[in-house]
């Protein structure tokens, strides 16, 4: 691997896992809220969307909108209602069962990208790939799910196949959206999954009671502004650069951080269990931002922000 692809794949992980910090600070703002989660979707993608046009406009990239194709456009759809099913599940999942077991379920996600990703895009199994998985997931179950997985009622049950819905889905949007990343730009992607996830959910607002106060108000523009767009903006700028298996283990920087931040602001104690659980996914961490490409396997090359040439 030569010094720039080196660099170019050490400051895509980089990315992706300052990402999976910033959402690692989501449940301090959840807290705030209650609403429903279809409320709190319907105004972090609203919020996002507006954010994301902000962007394109003082960057001058709003012509990008009119390059996208048909097919480009159907997936966009695709993608935005796949990204509000998750979001709304993930935050239903909360009001029914533990936070424990929302977490551990649903980061299965990227076991499945993992495991999914050779088969579906144009990327080789790495074999490699099995000894970080197994560290990030059983670091993350020591964190957050040692003696949190006791599903005694009707509605828990529910809960939990929630969350394992989410992991599906974030699986979907994982290999889609690295798909996408070859014709447009993340800008263009983030915009199009929440201007179609707004304008699924728009009906809520109509139907349920939302936000009753300043606090939870400006939860939600931080949930839609910071959490969604600033963050999966730098998560897809990192995902151009790197595998989608190996991204997938960086993401469970969100996990362990969630948990750091409770500790510090939600008086939620760290104990001796996290810290094992947190360095086994440090480690996993070190040892995918240390592998090679092997031959024949995807060495990213650096990839402008902007939509290829179609001329090339």
């Amino acid at each position: 691997m030569s010094g720039l692809q080196g660099m170019t794949r050490y400051s895509g992980l980089f990315r992706i896992g300052f990402a999976g910090v910033i959402w690692g600070t989501i449940p301090l703002f959840v807290r705030m809220l209650e609403v429903s989660p279809f409320i709190v979707v319907f105004w972090r993608v609203a919020f996002g969307a507006a954010a994301v046009l902000v962007y394109l406009l003082v960057t001058r990239k709003m012509g990008e909108l009119k390059r996208l194709d048909r097919r480009t456009v159907l997936a966009l759809v695709a993608v935005g209602a796949l990204l509000a099913a998750n979001w709304v599940l993930f935050f239903g999942a909360f009001s029914l069962t533990q936070v424990a077991v929302v977490e551990l379920v649903s980061y299965t996600g990227p076991v499945f990208v993992a495991a999914l990703a050779p088969l579906i895009g144009k990327e080789r199994y790495d074999r490699r790939i099995v000894l970080p998985l197994v560290l990030a997931l059983g670091g993350t179950a020591l964190i957050i799910g040692l003696g949190g997985l006791s599903l005694g009622t009707g509605g828990s049950y529910l809960g939990a196949g929630m969350a394992f819905c989410t992991a599906l889905a974030y699986c979907g949007l994982m290999l889609t959206g690295k798909r996408l990343l070859g014709s447009i730009s993340a800008p263009v992607l983030a915009l199009g999954e929440y201007v179609v996830a707004t304008i699924l959910l728009s009906p809520a607002v109509s139907i349920l009671p939302g936000p009753s106060s300043a606090k939870e108000w400006g939860a939600l523009a931080t949930l839609g502004v910071v959490h969604t767009t600033v963050a999966i903006l730098i998560f897809f700028s990192g995902l151009r650069l790197v595998r989608a298996d190996h991204a997938a283990v960086f993401t469970y920087a969100e996990p362990v951080t969630a948990v750091i931040f409770a500790a510090v602001f939600l008086a939620e104690p760290l104990g001796w269990v996290t810290a094992v659980g947190g360095a086994a996914v440090v480690a996993a961490g070190i040892l995918v931002a240390r592998m090679a490409p092997t031959t024949g396997m995807e060495a990213p090359a650096p990839v402008a922000e902007g939509p290829p040439d179609a001329a090339a």
